[in-house]
């Protein structure tokens, strides 16, 4: 599939999309992230891609936010509109992606941008990066979960604080805070977390698909997280990877699941 603001790369059963917009810092506008949408659920569906990687083009920015040139003038109802086209179409789809799908940080994340990362499984940044959520300062506030889940990873006064002042932290601030896994060097970005990928992809898919459906249950109030794990735990009964993995540690020797 040929997209115009993004790349689609896979290698090793890892796919790594780059948001390609380096003139506007890899501003996210609507084509954008229809295309973000169209690629990952392509990859959701493909046997040969176990690992999903999100970054961003050049040395500068992962996304700088979102493009407000193309909203500046919209009206209450067309605002309603994006925010939750946007949550449905890319942010809560990539959260409960059931293929895990890590953000590479590499300079500013920023609106938009950080919404973005913190939509992925997990963040891992190079140390230059900088991370906000600054729309108050343009006179609106987040609008893509921003305002959630930056609270589910820092709490409520670290995130009130960062929305509030819409400053910027750094990446060793983000990864005291919890928004952050690991922060490497820039160049070592990429093979840090390709190497995070292998070791995920040396598990169960259809585990891991479960975990991740469970764990995102935690912040969801329209479901128990309990009752979540137990009725996920005990899919994993009826699958091959639990015949493979359990086979394998009774014969001790390493589990070959399918796809592997």
């Amino acid at each position: 599939m040929t997209y115009n603001n993004i790349t689609s790369v896979i290698n090793n059963q890892v796919a790594l999309i780059t948001i390609n917009r380096p003139s506007k810092l890899n501003a996210l506008n609507s084509e954008t992230i229809s295309e973000l949408h169209d690629a990952i659920s392509s990859l959701q569906s493909n046997t040969a891609v176990r690992v999903i990687i999100i970054t961003g083009s050049g040395p500068k920015a992962f996304v700088a936010g979102a493009d407000i040139s193309e909203f500046a003038d919209f009206n209450y109802e067309q605002a309603k509109r994006l925010s939750k086209q946007g949550q449905s179409k890319l942010f809560s789809f990539i959260e409960q992606c059931k293929k895990p799908v890590i953000a590479a940080v590499n300079g500013f994340a920023l609106g938009g941008g950080l919404e973005l990362a913190m939509s992925c499984h997990f963040r891992v940044a190079s140390n230059n990066a900088r991370l906000g959520l600054p729309e108050v300062s343009l006179g609106v506030i987040p609008g893509y979960g921003g305002t959630q889940r930056l609270t589910h990873l820092v709490g409520k006064g670290k995130a009130m604080e960062m929305i509030l002042t819409a400053s910027m932290v750094t990446a060793n601030e983000g990864l005291e805070w919890g928004l952050l896994n690991y922060v490497v060097e820039p160049d070592n970005l990429l093979p840090f977390v390709e190497t995070i990928c292998q070791k995920i992809i040396a598990n169960s898919p259809e585990a891991i698909g479960f975990a991740i459906q469970a764990v995102n249950a935690c912040h969801d109030h329209d479901k128990d997280g309990y009752e979540v794990e137990i009725e996920n735990f005990a899919k994993c009964f009826e699958t091959e990877d639990f015949k493979e993995g359990t086979s394998a540690f009774l014969e001790k020797r390493k589990a070959n699941f399918k796809g592997n």
